[in-house]
């Protein structure tokens, strides 16, 4: 597990800058893809089950002004930082790895 902090500038104006801190990077993307599951039960409040694919959420990272992670490395003692693309691999996997898990 690696402390992971996101930063977020989904809009222009700076003021819209944010950042969150996770405990793993997982924890991290996770979040990232909740982020977008909000954001689409704000625009159809009245679906009672949200469902996406990856094409879509890619769309929505890509949207944002910028959107980076930086990532403790315990063999520097040091934080690495990670860009949108790294983001969106790193989502790719973890949803190829949830569709391993759910066809076993």
């Amino acid at each position: 597990m690696s402390h992971t902090i996101l930063l977020i500038h989904p809009k222009p104006s700076s003021s819209t800058r944010t950042y969150s801190e996770y405990d793993s990077v997982k924890e991290c993307l996770e979040a990232i893809c909740q982020i977008y599951e909000e954001h689409l039960k704000r625009q159809s409040p009245n679906v009672p089950t949200i469902t996406y694919d990856i094409v879509k959420l890619f769309d929505f990272i890509d949207s944002f002004v910028d959107i980076a992670c930086v990532v403790y490395q315990r063999s520097t003692s040091s934080y690495a930082p990670y860009s949108k693309e790294w983001i969106k691999d790193q989502i790719y996997i973890l949803f190829r790895e949830k569709a391993m898990d759910t066809d076993n």
